[in-house]
């Protein structure tokens, strides 16, 4: 569907930036529900099989994506979206890799990931930043949140 005053909001407000998770009349999901709600990256996974790339959740993973050629930067809406995916994967790596890593929702839905020293890693903002501009590494980001 083709919807033009969209494209001319866009054009002058720019991609929408991050993702937030609500669930009406409920309470707030917890972190095994955030977890595979926020694990379905479609965008993502099909880029990465273009590229051969495999996602399993592996530190590995994170260093494959950070090698792929960059084609989707010039789409802002491709970028923001796989920026999102990229988030939520890279969250996920963490979750399921560094003890005491757990998902969090900010009060405005925002899901971030909180280390076992209280630390907020927001995950989102570096995938969008990776889609972007290829910085943060992904690889580099993950090993620096292992450590801590």
């Amino acid at each position: 569907m083709n919807l033009p005053f969209v494209g001319n909001w866009r054009k002058k407000h720019g991609p929408s930036l991050g993702v937030a998770v609500g669930v009406a009349g409920e309470d707030p999901p917890g972190p095994g529900d955030l977890a595979d709600l926020l694990s379905a990256y479609e965008l993502l996974r099909a880029q990465a099989a273009e590229a051969d790339v495999r996602l399993d959740e592996s530190a590995a993973s994170l260093e494959a994506l950070d090698q792929m050629l960059p084609g989707w930067r010039d789409d802002a809406e491709k970028v923001s979206d796989l920026g999102n995916d990229v988030g939520l994967y890279l969250g996920t790596v963490v979750v399921r890799t560094v003890p005491g890593a757990v998902w969090e929702l900010w009060p405005n839905g925002h899901p971030v990931v909180r280390l076992a020293s209280g630390r907020e890693v927001d995950v989102v903002a570096a995938g969008l930043a990776w889609a972007d501009t290829g910085v943060p590494e992904l690889s580099q980001l993950y090993a620096e949140v292992a450590e801590t």
